[in-house]
This record gives C-alpha cells, structure tokens and sequence, in this order.
C-alpha cells in the first residue's frame, strides 16, 4: 500500500493547491514559486507526491493556530501522523485482544483502526522529497527528523506484533557463482620426461 488511505479526506475545506516548484538550493520553502510541468506527464508517484504535498498544506493552514512551513517542526509531523489515524483502515489488535498476533483472524473483533505502517513509511518519504523539491535544505527537513524516524520503527514493531506479520525485509538470494572454467580443466599426467626425470632422484 502506497498511499495513506482516505489521506484526501482530512478536511471538509476544499485543498487548495500549492504550486510546485523547481529545486533552489539554499532558498526557503516558498509556495510563490510556480513550476510550468503539466499534471498529465507526472508519473503516478510524482502525482502522489502532488496531492500529497497539497493535503499537509491543507493541514497546516487548517492548525490552530495556522503553522507555517518554516516553522513547521518533527514534532508537528507527528502529530499530522498521528491525527491521520482517525482515517486508517487497518485493523490493529490491543493486547487484550484474543486475536493479538494472529495475522488472519476468524472473527471481527472492536480493536481500532489505524493507519498501516507501510502507508505512513511511503508518505513520509513522499513528503520528504517534497519539501526539498520546494527549496527546504536537507538538514531543516522536518519530515526527516529522528523524532520521526524513531516513531515510524515504534508503529512498525507495534503493528508487526498487534498484526502477526513481519515487516522484515527479505534477503535477496545472491545468484549462483560461475566457477572459473580454468578450475573445471583436470590435471594433466605428468609427462615421460618429467617422471624419468624425477626417477633419477629417487
């Protein structure tokens, strides 16, 4: 899952949308600037990253009181997150739950419903680039701040657990080595002056 489920429907306000704009190394995040690519030939994560980046303007005017870009922190991060859980459709079991751990339970159960894991890891990197692509320099991002990172691993472990299901990434199997033809080739006999040679020694 890519995308954060029912993430457009954060707000009953219209979004407005917030103009892209090219990289400019150094420069503030601004959304004066304006880029000239077209909707229709972005690709469907560049889109993504569109509506995306849209929302959490949305919601950053929508905070009480209205938050900056500039301003905008780790900590606000996580409480966007945090507040997009409202809007989640993955059941995750408490501990009290009969059915915590069990990947595929037989019966319903009234546990919450929270946004997965994997939809808010791919969000945050969407956000991510975003932020840079509008000017933010790398080391103000705040949607690359440890606070984050470390909230996502909680969400992560938790939900692997609640869940029953592991979020581990699976080894790639290295392909077979070829061996060196050379290696393949038998010893050669030795040959007869060689053997009388080594006789003569004896």
């Amino acid at each position: 899952m890519d995308s954060v489920q029912d993430f457009n429907s954060i707000t009953t306000n219209p979004i407005i949308p917030l103009p892209l704009a090219t990289t400019n190394t150094g420069a503030s995040p601004s959304s004066s600037s304006i880029t000239t690519t077209s909707p229709s030939t972005l690709s469907r994560y560049e889109n993504q990253k569109r509506r995306d980046w849209n929302t959490f303007g949305q919601y950053l005017r929508n905070h009480r009181p209205p938050l900056s870009l500039s301003r905008c922190s780790g900590a606000h991060v996580l409480e966007f997150l945090r507040y997009l859980d409202q809007f989640g459709k993955t059941k995750v079991h408490t501990q009290l739950c009969p059915f915590f751990g069990h990947p595929n339970p037989p019966a319903p159960c009234p546990c919450p419903l929270r946004q997965a894991w994997g939809s808010l890891d791919a969000l945050i990197g969407r956000l991510r680039a975003a932020f840079e692509e509008h000017g933010g320099k790398p080391e103000n991002n705040p949607f690359g701040a440890r606070a984050v990172r470390l909230y996502l691993r909680e969400v992560r472990d938790s939900q692997s657990k609640a869940r029953g299901i592991s979020y581990e990434k699976k080894k790639r199997k290295r392909p077979p080595q070829q061996q060196n033809p050379a290696s393949l080739t038998p010893p050669q006999a030795p040959s007869e002056s060689a053997t009388s040679a080594s006789e003569n020694y004896q």
